[in-house]
């Protein structure tokens, strides 16, 4: 077991250093990336911050053989739980959210307890299929205010994001976010930090907005060609550079601010 390290963001200063910290007490089981669904345990929603987690069946080329594991590789479960304990405990020490840190919640887009929680994250949407429940369910979502974040997919894979979106939503369009945007300066200024990339070529920002209009709300972020949750995961075991890490915290921490306060 490695001892566990996170990186402290610093606001005064404007950077991000380590930090050794302590595993909070776990009061249910975290399901773990590979695992079966049956072994999601979510605990009731106690009104703290959490990190929302968009389960989806994926599209039949994201049934894999987990690294060569046996093990399904689900695609909506990358990283999970310690990307998102990590990135909770940042925000614990950098903003007055007082998140959850121990799990996050796992559900569908339409299972009536996703609407109690106001940020969507939807990993590998390059892999994402909807039913005409969840249809419905992300409509709803977004209707209420709910703000999604997609993360972790290549240029090759947008086009299926694109796809599913417009089932969604069919008149609202993905476009680049003009750095003008205040979810570049929401917490930290992040105007001249470039997205970083998964590896997969050129990253970008992309997003959605309220009757396809930049000065309206900002409905949902696409990480293009970026992969921040892995950063996030591996920042505690020298995975991954730091300045990326740290990049990765401050583009997550704006999103999360900028949802909350628009």
């Amino acid at each position: 077991m490695h001892r566990p390290f996170l990186l402290l963001g610093l606001a005064t200063a404007g950077t991000l250093v380590p930090l050794a910290v302590t595993r909070s007490s776990v009061d249910h089981y975290c399901y773990t990336q590979w695992e079966d669904v049956s072994a999601i345990d979510n605990a009731p929603y106690d009104g703290r911050f959490t990190f929302f987690r968009v389960r989806f069946e994926p599209s039949s080329g994201g049934f894999g053989g987990g690294f060569g594991r046996g093990r399904q590789d689900k695609k909506w479960d990358h990283d999970t739980p310690r990307a998102e304990r990590h990135f909770m405990k940042i925000l614990e020490e950098l903003t007055s959210l007082r998140p959850k840190l121990d799990c996050g919640a796992i559900y569908a887009f339409g299972d009536p307890e996703s609407f109690k929680y106001p940020i969507a994250y939807v990993s590998e949407p390059g892999y994402w299929t909807q039913t005409e429940d969840e249809l419905k369910g992300i409509r709803e979502f977004v209707a209420k205010g709910g703000f999604i974040i997609f993360d972790d997919f290549d240029a090759r894979m947008y086009f299926n994001l694109e796809e599913q979106w417009r089932r969604a939503f069919p008149d609202l369009r993905l476009q680049e976010i003009p750095k003008t945007h205040p979810i570049f300066d929401a917490f930290f200024d992040i105007r001249d930090i470039p997205m970083p990339n998964g590896g997969y070529g050129p990253a970008d920002w992309l997003g959605v907005f309220e009757d396809n209009d930049p000065t309206k709300r900002l409905i949902a972020v696409a990480t293009y060609n970026g992969d921040l949750g892995e950063l996030m995961e591996f920042s505690d075991e020298q995975f991954t550079p730091i300045p990326l890490s740290n990049d990765a915290y401050k583009i997550m921490t704006n999103y999360v601010i900028y949802a909350m306060t628009h």
